[in-house]
């Protein structure tokens, strides 16, 4: 067994010998294998492109080159020129015509790198061309060509050193395709791609006729040092110029981008900086400083008053005499507001119907003013301050260069489906997930093919709307065909067709015979994708059908590195044009994609089963907020229901069952429901005269806002009421007016503060905040002057039905027969004055209190440098809502970030020398231009979050005109002179546009506009695979005289998770964007209003959380500014009770803050929104007990802070905290997470903070460091009670 098989392989090596001395007897220096030209490969039956003739075979000396033959010779294979009488080749003049040609295509890739073009040329001019081609080529297949023509050589072998044929490669393996972002050799090294690529898989691509491209089979071995070869052949060992490294003939050295050893040595940049600072520090850590000096200054001021005033009593008494004129002074305000509105109350209260007809006529006119409503839904207009850096970079993009185009993207898994093996005769064993089966890549064809064919009516435009009407086609945009529409998904790589997915083939390889199928082409189209012909024996391309390559990561998600065969997801992409909001366009665009979500819903409920369909309609997002809005109106409604109800039923003073009907105040509850409803449609109709547009925003917030502050003074007036005995022989009208002489100061107090708090905070520039701002600032007012006027008048007439004994409601019945109605107090009163306020300010639970808040305080400032700025957009949505699944696959299974361009604005001069230069990045560029730096940062993606680097059309045009098969003049013809487009014949385009130079090639100014036009309207195809129209015809906006006025670089992020990914990729790319504008403005002629900046459709809604915090700090420092000075005003000139509202109004603000990063609420535009409302609701939980206070003429703190507790705090309690709990309970059911987190969450915690604070909190701090009793007002109580039948009498000058 043994010796046949070693006799059987002696007779194989004897046989290839004498094949070998067949074909190629001569191994000899000097001696050539082949000559002169013998047609076509007669074994092939066409490629991509025109194959070049092949050889004929000739076992012949070289030949001695002269004249043109030489100076040819000297043009196409530099290399092998010696001298004018020293030349000798193995190659016609018709033969480096034809090689000439063949490798047009390819130097067309790699031109951009003279030493990767230089050596790719070498290396077949050598084979082809060699005066010594006998001794590394061996022919091992003719095809005779008749009785007196030598035969033609159709396969060879080719003996190179490994060293030279890695040399060779190194310098060419990472030369890029700018358009595609890639590299080169992807594209020339079959299946294996340019992850998998070498030495051989290269040269063994380029000599095999599968590919479409090669005339004839070569077969490379590669020959270790020291192997020794058959019949004296040696193994080729020509000269190699690394890529780095300027050639003599001028030639430039590769660049970085091209080249890695051009590189220099980059450093690893320094992670960002919060993009919150405050000078050099962190703001968090400003923030802390702040706050801490602010409480600790409040504490230490108002405890310095304290001692002060301690020991200006202990060394004397005052006399009971005339109060100072200062304490006159602090005597004013309170009794000047006091008279005023004890006056006022009476007037209106003796003529409520006019009053009450005023008021209703002056809110609908007001509210009128809601016919002109302009209801803005856009996020980018509620969100964006119009003239934000981001808003103002979009406008310059949209204007130049049209709308970002619209996306609808579908991702499919199969979790059901088990993995597989598969045996690929050109990989070896892979294994396929499960979702790359063949049933389900049919379903997949079937629902694609579906939605192209999708058609809906259009009312507006009278017909039916498909797919070519609205999609992008990039190469035939003017007159689209459905196959002209961009769609990007796996099956593109069958170009759609459905026989070609199902097609398989037998095929050899390496001596193994095995079935290819769609598996095969997949792989070798995921490593290749710009391959037109595979390398299989299905001899598919892998082009999509619109003429553009598909990218793996646009096709299939969830594979690891290169092992596509085990992605775990499908995705499916239709790119549409979008359109400005006026242009009718749009409305068919959202139409089909209504279409589009209506199709996919109804396949996701078909296959169940089968597949997990996730899905986004460009439309979608703004659809579900809308549907979100619409579905949690009722819980709104019933959320207001609630504190309707609750505020018509507590206003009532209930002890007797027979009398409830009677006290109860049903009708002054919902006046005042009324009173904050016609406040809050009066300020929006107000605004809508004016034309400053209103939002869903303000339809949520505002009325909850002005509910909490008029809901407040309205329990505070009415219980007044009820509390305030009438003296003897005081009218009704009277005892309203000295009920609201009583508070009606502190009701202006809390409104006129809130008023201007939110007008300071309309200061703001975003338009969601802004708006609202003003919408509550004036509401708040209006509600106020409702409250005086039109409520004062009802509870005048709801006063003179109870004392009629009327029912409530029903007032037109008769009289009730009920004994005397009491006046109980009521049993929250009874509660506080009982259990809770004795319990609040005991000896020792005073100090616990005191600890317990100081130690909330410390947390929540620690936690303060914990909040998260963002919100992600999937809390926009309801719980229910299929975007949810969308962005979950769409975070694990996509596997690049959004695209970035890094657009440049008008004043740069491209044409020049010195433009190009600092912009390209191939050979002979600044080795710090624009895309050359872009790419130094992708490849530090932790940093910059850039993951691919941009594209270049100016790299690419260079390339273009570069003399190949691209940039041609007709030499001949009517067109003579013209441009001549690649798809023509050689034989009418005989000039280049450039000449040939040994140096980078750079056009003339004039060379530069006469091109470029025809460059972006140039259709790539395989001739000419640098044609701009698809990848740059709307990168490049040029002016009427040809200057560049915009244009735009295209690269990618890496995946963004989340919205602080996204935040810090913007700040990354304009700082990036900052470094490249500054190196661009050094350019001569550069205009210094020159600037490069970073573009990305979400950009303008992440803008502002690089803004957020300061401007929120500033929007929340304004409001405490209004309300210090007017409590310090209102409170009578006095010092200390102004610091202790700052101070508790401040406290409760940190502590919400810290709270919110303990409960996982971001901070953004909507919480700042909530936060600014904060503060206003704050106001009301302290302002009312601070007044109380300081009103009161008790002997001492304690007692004063008992009083002010009792009376005040249970007013407090139940008109605010319980006016807006009970609402923000229902809000929990909501289905929105945004409502639930920013409305029910957050307003809970602004509730439940001010509750505490101005409930325990605040009567605490006052019990020690409250102000004085004020003399004045102690002389006036008793002044009172000695004339209590004058009311009138006057505070004593």
């Amino acid at each position: 067994m043994a010796a046949g098989l070693r006799g059987w392989l002696l007779w194989a090596l004897l046989l290839c010998s004498a094949r070998g001395q067949l074909y190629t007897p001569i191994h000899r220096a000097g001696y050539c294998t082949f000559y002169e030209e013998c047609g076509s490969n007669p074994e092939l039956s066409g490629g991509l492109t025109s194959l070049s003739n092949v050889s004929c075979l000739s076992n012949t000396p070289a030949r001695l080159v002269t004249g043109d033959h030489l100076a040819l010779l000297q043009r196409v294979c530099p290399r092998l020129y010696n001298g004018p009488n020293t030349t000798y080749a193995c190659c016609s003049a018709k033969q480096l015509v034809s090689l000439e040609m063949s490798m047009s295509i390819t130097k067309a890739l790699l031109t951009r790198c003279p030493a990767c073009s230089d050596n790719f040329v070498s290396l077949h001019c050598q084979n082809a061309c060699s005066p010594d081609q006998s001794l590394f080529i061996n022919v091992t297949r003719v095809v005779p060509q008749g009785a007196s023509e030598p035969p033609a050589v159709v396969a060879y072998e080719a003996f190179y050193q490994r060293s030279f044929a890695e040399q060779a490669y190194e310098s060419c393996s990472r030369v890029r395709i700018p358009a595609a972002a890639s590299l080169a050799v992807g594209s020339m090294c079959g299946v294996y791609g340019s992850a998998l690529c070498n030495a051989q898989r290269w040269l063994n691509f380029q000599g095999d006729t599968g590919n479409g491209l090669a005339p004839l089979d070569i077969t490379f071995h590669l020959c270790d040092p020291g192997q020794a070869l058959r019949d004296g052949m040696q193994p080729l060992d020509a000269m190699i110029v690394p890529c780095n490294e300027a050639q003599g003939n001028g030639t430039a050295a590769c660049s970085c981008q091209d080249c890695a050893a051009s590189c220099p040595v980059v450093s690893l940049p320094p992670n960002l900086r919060p993009f919150f600072y405050m000078g050099l520090f962190p703001g968090w850590l400003v923030l802390l400083i702040i706050f801490c000096s602010v409480f600790v200054l409040l504490i230490t001021v108002l405890a310095r008053l304290r001692v002060i005033s301690g020991r200006q009593k202990a060394r004397s008494q005052p006399p009971p005499m005339a109060p100072s004129p200062l304490k006159k002074r602090r005597c004013s305000p309170h009794m000047v507001l006091g008279r005023f509105f004890e006056s006022w109350g009476r007037r209106v209260a003796s003529w409520p119907l006019t009053v009450l007809t005023v008021s209703l006529v002056g809110v609908l006119a007001l509210a009128s003013g809601l016919i002109f409503v302009e209801l803005t839904m856009d996020p980018v207009e509620l969100w964006s301050a119009p003239k934000s850096q981001a808003r103002q970079e979009k406008e310059f993009h949209d204007q130049h260069f049209g709308p970002f185009f619209r996306t609808n993207q579908v991702f499919l898994t199969a979790t059901n489906r088990s993995n597989y093996r598969y045996d690929s005769l050109l990989l070896g064993p892979k294994t396929f997930s499960g979702i790359l089966s063949l049933d389900l890549l049919l379903e997949l064809l079937d629902l694609q093919e579906r939605l192209q064919h999708l058609q809906v009516w259009s009312p507006e435009a009278q017909r039916n709307v498909s797919l070519q009407d609205v999609c992008y086609a990039p190469l035939n945009p003017h007159n689209t065909s459905l196959s002209d529409c961009c769609v990007n998904s796996l099956l593109q790589y069958f170009q759609n067709n459905r026989t070609l997915l199902l097609l398989t083939a037998n095929q050899t390889l390496a001596g193994q015979t095995a079935q290819v199928d769609w598996r095969d082409h997949f792989l070798y189209c995921a490593n290749a994708p710009l391959t037109f012909k595979d390398g299989t024996a299905l001899a598919l391309s892998c082009m999509a059908d619109y003429g553009a390559p598909v990218f793996p990561f646009l096709a299939i998600g969830g594979y690891q590195g290169k092992d596509y065969s085990e992605a775990e997801a499908l995705i499916m992409t239709f790119s549409l044009n979008n359109y400005p909001a006026d242009d009718p366009r749009l409305a068919q665009a959202k139409l089909w994609e209504e279409a589009f979500v209506q199709e996919l819903q109804a396949f996701q409920r078909r296959m169940a089963g089968t597949f997990q369909v996730a899905f986004m309609a460009e439309r979608s997002l703004e659809d579900e907020i809308n549907r979100t809005t619409l579905k949690d109106l009722p819980i709104f409604a019933i959320s207001y229901l609630v504190i309707f109800v609750y505020i018509s039923l507590a206003l009532g003073s209930y002890s007797r069952w027979d009398q409830v009907l009677v006290k109860s105040k049903a009708t002054v509850g919902l006046g005042g429901v009324a009173v904050v409803l016609g406040s809050v449609v009066a300020a929006m109709g107000f605004y809508s005269y004016l034309g400053v547009p209103s939002s869903l925003v303000i339809l949520q917030v505002v009325p909850f806002l002005v509910l909490a502050v008029g809901a407040d003074n309205i329990f505070i007036f009415v219980l007044e009421y009820q509390r305030l005995p009438r003296m003897p022989g005081e009218g009704r009208e009277a005892h309203i007016g000295r009920a609201l002489g009583s508070v009606g100061p502190s009701m202006l107090l809390c409104s006129f503060s809130e008023t201007i708090c939110f007008l300071l905070g309309a200061v703001s520039p975003m338009p969601a905040v802004r708006t609202f701002a003003l919408t509550s600032g004036l509401a708040v007012f209006l509600d106020f002057l409702l409250q005086i006027t039109a409520f004062v008048a009802l509870l005048s007439l709801d006063s003179k039905r109870q004392e009629a004994l009327r029912p409530d409601i029903l007032c037109c019945l008769g009289p009730q027969k009920l004994p005397p109605l009491d006046q109980s107090e009521g049993l929250l009163l009874g509660f506080f004055r009982k259990k809770y306020t004795p319990f609040l300010l005991h000896g020792f639970t005073r100090p616990v209190v005191l600890l317990l808040f100081l130690a909330l305080f410390g947390a929540s400032l620690y936690f303060l440098s914990h909040l998260v700025v963002g919100l992600d957009q999937e809390l926009a949505l309801p719980k229910d809502s299929y975007l949810l699944d969308y962005f979950l696959f769409l975070n694990r299974y996509f596997e690049v970030g959004p695209p970035v361009y890094f657009v440049t604005t008008s004043g740069y001069n491209f044409s020049s020398e010195a433009g190009m230069n600092a912009i390209c990045s191939s050979a002979g560029c600044d080795p710090f231009s624009l895309t050359q730096k872009i790419q130094y940062a992708t490849e530090f993606p932790d940093q910059s979050y850039l993951a691919i680097p941009a594209s270049s059309w100016v790299d690419d045009f260079i390339d273009w005109l570069t003399p190949s098969s691209c940039c041609r003049l007709y030499t001949s013809g009517p067109h003579n002179g013209e441009f001549c487009p690649s798809t023509e014949s050689a034989f009418r385009c005989l000039k280049y546009c450039m000449g040939f130079t040994t140096g980078p090639l750079r056009p003339t100014v004039e060379q530069f506009h006469k091109y470029l036009p025809l460059f972006l309207s140039d259709l790539p195809n395989i001739n000419c695979p640098k044609g701009g129209m698809a990848a740059y015809s709307t990168s490049v906006n040029l002016s009427a005289d040809g200057q560049v006025i915009a244009s735009q670089f295209m690269a990618y992020h890496k995946p963004l998770k989340n919205s602080q990914d996204f935040t810090e990729a913007l700040k990354a790319a304009r700082l990036l964007a900052t470094n490249i504008t500054a190196e661009l403005r050094k350019v001569p002629g550069t205009d210094p209003a020159f600037e490069v900046f970073p573009y990305t459709i979400s950009n303008v809604f992440y803008q502002q959380y690089l803004t957020v915090l300061p401007e929120g700090i500033f929007t929340l420092a304004l409001c405490f500014l209004p309300t210090f000075a007017v409590s310090y005003f209102l409170l009578g000139l006095d010092m200390r009770s102004g610091l202790l509202n700052l101070l508790v109004i401040i406290m409760i603000l940190v502590d919400t803050i810290g709270l919110m990063a303990m409960w996982d609420i971001t901070y953004n535009a909507v919480s700042l929104i909530n936060l600014v409302a904060a503060v206003g609701m704050s106001v009301e939980f302290v302002s009312h007990i601070t007044r109380s206070f300081a009103i009161s003429t008790k002997p001492s703190r304690l007692e004063r802070a008992r009083e002010a507790t009792i009376s005040m705090g249970s007013a407090v309690f139940a008109g605010v905290a319980m006016t807006n709990l009970p609402g923000i309970l229902i809000l929990g059911l909501a289905e929105a997470q945004l409502i639930q987190i920013f409305f029910f969450r957050l307003n809970l915690l602004i509730t439940v903070m001010g509750l505490v604070h101005g409930l325990v909190f605040l009567p605490v701090i006052l019990s020690y460091l409250g102000p004085d009793v004020n003399p004045a007002l102690v002389l006036e109580k008793e002044r009172v009670q000695e004339v209590a039948t004058a009311p009138e009498a006057s505070c004593q000058k």
